[in-house]
């Protein structure tokens, strides 16, 4: 399909439409037709900055599912099963923050796309490129960065730990890559690799626990602990209608079932608006699309509130908008747009359960206390925003596959660069934050614990959705030598922090900060001068 802007402008159309190989699979609209059927060729530039600019908004879409549905249902999941005491708070309380639940929600937006880009032997160099771009990323920039804004001391055994088991992930995926195929044993090697990581962080934590004495002691010099200070954030399915005690009326008031609605489906909280920035309204506004459809799709179950975001109608309404949400946006609606004996659409007989079922819980409840079968929503929930992510990672690599075929770019160097940047931008913003407040332990040890669950489960479960009974591997062809450059990158990038910090005594300033940074734009230089052909490698 890279063929295609070697002919000439009037041809772009026929060539498109009848070259199998351009063809995107899944997805809601089709960008290569759009850009060069739709578009005359002389308005190629605004087609480009219109795609750009939705590039950004995707962006957006995944950040505030995860953040604020996936990752607080994910929670109440977790809670609901008992582990909120166990696995899942060690994810926020000491170094294993970002090994469990929490990855699980960080790393959400990495690893649908990771699934999605593997889907197609044509996009999987947009997930290797991802994978090790984020990780090279995060391992030097963001990691350098933290040292530049604090310098601390390192917790050495949770860094020798991440290390290593990330150095291990790494050459796995350099001998994948070598072989050009995954089998399904070694896919379920990557699964297993990160079950084992886990159980390694959690026995390793307890034995060190119990040398101290039972309970929760106060964390060692090697064990960050929570922040206290941090910014509040927003409410999760955030609406103006969560006051703090201070706003709550002196007397109990039955509110209307159609004010709890609108309440409930405002995304805004205006006496927040009105003390933020400009830039940080601009920023909203661009949201607040985003997340009054996520509201109306999507419930959020909190068990840190009394009612435990329990809104009667709209919930009701989630019973109706959250399956009719997963039929359409499965396989790209294929499965809801389905005739049944060549009648009655899928989308119409879910439209019809549901409503069913949503009038019996509306009769059957009340609007001041959550029914015992509450938790159920948290699982509709979870499930609903992760088809929403889903839904704008097929979109994404779509867009990122058509970009690279008008620049005539790979898919490598468009994962290492735009996909690593959007999908790490909010981690990197979040940790540089946690430094600047005081904690860089907990935010240096944040940087190894999400990328190694994006590398073991992104690889791992993205390959093993795409294998069969009649063909049980993937084949992973590095479609430029700038696949090794990335593997060697950050195989030296960890190689160099895992001697230089020992080294250091695990005191981390702002000289090992700059080299980091340095480092990471040297690389980037020579990636991008290996992608347009200024630097030739030898591939195996």
């Amino acid at each position: 399909c890279w063929e295609v802007r070697k002919h000439n402008s009037s041809e772009w159309c026929h060539f498109i439409r009848s070259n199998p190989d351009c063809r995107l699979d899944g997805g809601f609209l089709d960008y290569l037709g759009g850009v060069f059927c739709v578009f005359p060729p002389r308005l190629l530039p605004l087609a480009v900055t219109l795609y750009a600019l939705w590039l950004l908004y995707l962006f957006i879409i995944l950040g505030v599912t995860a953040e604020k549905f996936f990752c607080p249902n994910l929670s109440a999941i977790s809670t609901n099963l008992k582990l909120s005491h166990n696995v899942a708070v060690f994810s926020l309380t000491s170094p294993l923050h970002g090994v469990t639940f929490l990855a699980f929600g960080n790393g959400a937006p990495d690893v649908f796309s990771a699934v999605v880009a593997f889907s197609d032997p044509r996009t999987a160099g947009l997930a290797i490129g991802a994978i090790f771009g984020a990780g090279v990323f995060v391992t030097t920039v963001v990691a350098g960065g933290i040292a530049l804004v604090k310098p601390f001391t390192a917790a050495s055994r949770p860094f020798l730990r991440d290390v290593i088991f990330y150095m291990v992930a790494v050459f796995l995926t350099f001998v994948v890559l070598y072989l050009g195929r995954i089998r399904l044993g070694e896919a379920l090697g990557y699964l297993g690799l990160y079950v084992f990581y886990v159980l390694t962080v959690v026995l390793c934590t307890w034995i060190h626990r119990r040398q101290r004495g039972d309970g929760l002691a106060p964390p060692g010099p090697w064990e960050p602990e929570m922040p206290a200070d941090v910014e509040e954030p927003e409410p999760s399915g955030t609406n103006s209608g969560d006051y703090g005690e201070e706003y709550r009326p002196l007397l109990p008031s039955q509110e209307t079932s159609l004010r709890i609605l609108t309440t409930a489906l405002s995304p805004l909280d205006y006496r927040k608006w009105r003390r933020k920035p400009w830039y940080w309204r601009l920023f909203k506004a661009f949201k607040v699309p985003v997340e009054l459809v996520l509201l109306l799709t999507v419930p959020v179950v909190d068990p840190d509130k009394e009612d435990l975001n329990w809104k009667r109608p709209l919930n009701c309404l989630h019973i109706l908008t959250s399956p009719l949400l997963c039929v359409l946006t499965l396989k790209s609606g294929a499965y809801g747009l389905y005739q049944i004996q060549g009648i009655f659409p899928v989308w119409g007989l879910v439209t019809l359960v549901a409503s069913a079922l949503a009038l019996i819980i509306f009769i059957t409840t009340s609007n001041e206390e959550p029914p015992k079968y509450h938790c159920v929503f948290a699982f509709l929930g979870f499930l609903a925003s992760a088809m929403w992510i889903n839904a704008a990672a097929t979109e994404l690599v779509n867009i990122l596959r058509t970009l690279g075929i008008i620049f005539q770019l790979s898919n490598t160097v468009l994962g290492l660069t735009l996909l690593a940047w959007g999908n790490s931008i909010g981690d990197t913003f979040s940790d540089l934050t946690m430094a600047r407040q005081g904690y860089p332990r907990m935010a240096f040890s944040a940087c190894f614990g999400g990328i190694i669950f994006n590398i073991l489960v992104g690889v791992g479960l993205g390959c093993l959705l795409q294998m069969s009974s009649s063909q049980p591997l993937v084949k992973l062809e590095p479609d430029s030598p700038l696949v090794w450059v990335l593997a060697g990158a950050l195989g030296l990038s960890l190689v160099f922090s895992f001697v230089t910090v020992p080294a250091q005594c695990f005191q981390l300033g702002k000289a090992y900060g700059a080299c980091l940074i340095t480092y990471y734009l040297a690389f980037l230089c020579v990636a991008l001068l290996t992608e347009f052909r200024v630097i030739h490698f030898s591939t195996p």
